[in-house]
């Protein structure tokens, strides 16, 4: 609204200016000048110029983390079972997350971010193989630096390698939106965050989060509650204008978090790569082979 408001008190001015006595050579030139302005406005809208970027404050600092988790469909099947780890390092964790699937194939994402005050990613990598993935591929990603490495297969089964230097901003949130949207405050106002993703050029967007409220689920019969937030992917400029026209615009990403004193996943649905299907995470608890009852002096076995 502020953007129209400004733009129609510009025209106004320049209205205001054209209908004054003037030379017709002053009368073209003012024309002129009106129509680069408004060009000038289409441009930006179209070229998607980027928005503030600004980091996720500290609430509660990551530590020592070993987690079991289990990858799905949306309809249950389990196509996956996966570990995350966390280890700290003074003001840094190192945090590695990697599923083996059964049909071999294997994701495997590591992840350096620093906490002291604000979150910020140090460096990330990710690697997808196998044939749950149609395209093997993997990222390496140096903030200090800018350096963005992508190694990927094409339709034609050639392996490919792409580096650029990108102007990467400060709330870059590869690996860690979970560790953001933890350290959120309790019905949080939308959240834009950067983060860069290989198409299979290394192409930066913009995730608005948004919390629609709390959903309930249950553990162990007992009924808790989790903040529900949905994940956007914005993609700039004119790709993004026309993105939903193709088909190619990525669905949207649920992800649940508990809250309290120490907040905590719960489950998400995302795709892990463009094009790709939505899968399940959540967490999963061991199961033990039952043992075998002992048996009693009579031979009989007991019933416990």
């Amino acid at each position: 609204m502020a953007w129209h408001i400004s733009r129609k008190a510009a025209n106004r001015k320049l209205d205001n200016r054209i209908e004054a006595p003037a030379f017709p050579g002053r009368r073209l030139e003012l024309l002129r000048a009106r129509s680069l302005a408004i060009l000038l406005l289409l441009f930006c809208i179209l070229s998607g110029a980027p928005l503030s970027a600004s980091p996720v404050a500290v609430r509660y600092k990551e530590g020592l983390l070993h987690g079991f988790l289990v990858l799905s469909t949306l309809d249950g099947t389990p196509l996956a079972e996966g570990d995350l780890t966390q280890v700290l390092q003074g003001n840094r964790i190192t945090s590695h997350l990697i599923f083996r699937f059964k049909d071999g194939s294997r994701q495997e994402e590591s992840v350096i971010f620093s906490q002291r005050r604000y979150f910020r990613l140090v460096s990330y990598h990710l690697v997808q193989k196998g044939p749950a993935f149609p395209h093997p591929m993997e990222i390496t990603i140096a903030p200090s630096t800018g350096e963005v490495t992508v190694s990927y297969t094409d339709d034609d089964g050639k392996e490919k390698t792409v580096s650029e230097r990108m102007k990467l901003p400060a709330d870059l949130a590869n690996g860690i939106v979970l560790i953001l949207l933890k350290n959120l405050l309790p019905d949080p106002p939308p959240l834009e965050v950067s983060i860069v993703v290989p198409t299979p050029k290394p192409r930066l967007v913009k995730l608005a989060i948004s919390s629609p409220g709390k959903d309930s689920f249950t553990l162990a019969g007992a009924g808790r509650e989790a903040q529900h937030f949905v994940i956007k992917v914005q993609i700039g400029g004119i790709a993004g204008l026309v993105a939903p026209l193709l088909g190619k615009q990525p669905p949207d990403s649920h992800l649940w978090v508990e809250g309290g004193e120490a907040p905590t996943f719960v489950k998400s649905e995302t795709i892990a790569y463009l094009g790709g299907p939505i899968w399940r995470v959540e967490l999963v608890a061991p199961v033990w082979p039952r043992a075998a009852a002992p048996e009693s002096k009579n031979g009989a076995t007991e019933k416990h």
